[in-house]
């Protein structure tokens, strides 16, 4: 079998946890990266001794002067639709880092595009593939807490800290501060472990003095009859995530990567977690070498940027 031959578009930050993954991979060769920034395309090729790969400043050129067979997407989140539209219409396969696009109307003529060209569109929400986050699901899936009657999710990092200065607070190129970069984790986990829909949120959003928002306290109503608190904080000292899963039998406790079920008048338990079998970058070979469906696919982020723009918009936040 050939390898499947990967272009990046994008070679800082989180791109390196990609390109780790995705060598672990004996089916797959990085062939080109394309950054407008020479420094990030050549300690990314460093990194991984990638000596021949073939370096590019224009992603177009990259499609057009590269053999590929997929693209890794890690750019400035306004940039991910007309880079992910190209791609598709080269007729290859992409991984894409979320968010998935900066709007609803643009995921949904993704959605469009990708059936068309009949290839593999997958987004980079690597909690699916966590034991703690999978259990999380399942749990709930299979009702031992029974029906969900609250959840608290929140996120506390030093974002406004680490961001300053960056394309993150360029609210042209970020489509929006927190909720919309890390926050967009977070929203992931809330809809894909509980299945609920949101039907109405009241949102309080803070700038902290940075051209995006910063802050931002959500509380959401979903169609279920289940409410939700959304905690987003980017001025914290430190990270901390964690989530409160209520329902009529029982909680789940997630605290940092521990978690506990409680029950009323019950001492509480540690569950045993699965182990975790994938990742972002295999799941998605995988799929492009037909071995199971797409495991985080269009259709499902799409619930992501719809609840982010309800937020923005119940807000009357305009951040580009």
């Amino acid at each position: 079998m050939s390898k499947i031959r990967v272009g990046m578009i994008g070679t800082g930050g989180i791109s390196q946890l990609h390109g780790r993954q995705l060598l672990e991979l004996e089916e797959v060769d990085i062939v080109a990266l394309c950054d407008t920034s020479a420094e990030n395309r050549e300690k990314f090729a460093a990194k991984f001794d990638l000596d021949d790969v073939k370096h590019f400043t224009n992603y177009r050129e990259m499609l057009d002067e590269s053999e590929l067979d997929a693209v890794v997407i890690c750019s400035p989140h306004t940039m991910h639709f007309q880079q992910v539209t190209d791609v598709l219409n080269k007729g290859l396969h992409v991984l894409i880092e979320k968010p998935m696009t900066c709007s609803s109307e643009e995921a949904e003529m993704l959605i469009a595009t990708a059936e068309r060209a009949g290839k593999v569109m997958q987004v980079s929400y690597q909690r699916h593939f966590q034991p703690e986050f999978l259990f999380i699901r399942e749990a709930i899936a299979s009702g031992q807490i029974g029906k969900l009657t609250s959840i608290t999710a929140s996120l506390y990092q030093e974002w406004k800290q680490f961001t300053t200065g960056l394309w993150r607070q360029v609210p042209v190129l970020s489509g929006g501060g927190m909720l919309m970069d890390s926050g967009s984790h977070i929203i992931d986990v809330l809809l894909w472990t509980t299945g609920l829909t949101p039907a109405q949120v009241k949102p309080n959003l803070h700038l902290q003095g940075a051209p995006v928002e910063i802050d931002s306290f959500t509380s959401i109503r979903f169609e279920e009859g289940a409410v939700a608190g959304l905690n987003i904080i980017g001025f914290a000292p430190c990270w901390h995530e964690t989530y409160v899963f209520c329902g009529e039998d029982g909680g789940i406790f997630y605290d940092n990567g521990k978690i506990t079920i409680q029950r009323f008048g019950q001492k509480p338990v540690v569950p045993e977690l699965p182990k975790q079998k994938t990742n972002q970058d295999k799941s998605f070979i995988d799929a492009v070498l037909g071995r199971h469906e797409v495991k985080v696919p269009g259709t499902f982020a799409l619930k992501v940027v719809k609840l982010t723009e309800m937020i923005y918009q119940a807000a009357g936040y305009k951040p580009y």
